[in-house]
């Protein structure tokens, strides 16, 4: 299965609490954090749902 790094890059301040708890579910908790996740539509879903506070990294 491939994988996806996933980059946070603006801030969680004043977003919509399912925003943050979205951040939360993919491991993103600080500014310029990286996770590593398997491609899945459950992941994909939430990339696109917060894709304004994240950069997918290659």
């Amino acid at each position: 299965m491939s994988k996806i790094k996933i980059k946070q890059v603006r801030s969680r301040i004043g977003r919509p609490k399912d925003q943050k708890r979205t951040l939360d579910a993919l491991g993103l908790r600080k500014m310029n954090q990286i996770v590593e996740h398997n491609v899945t539509p459950q992941i994909e879903g939430m990339i696109k749902k917060i894709n304004h506070l994240i950069t997918i990294v290659e």
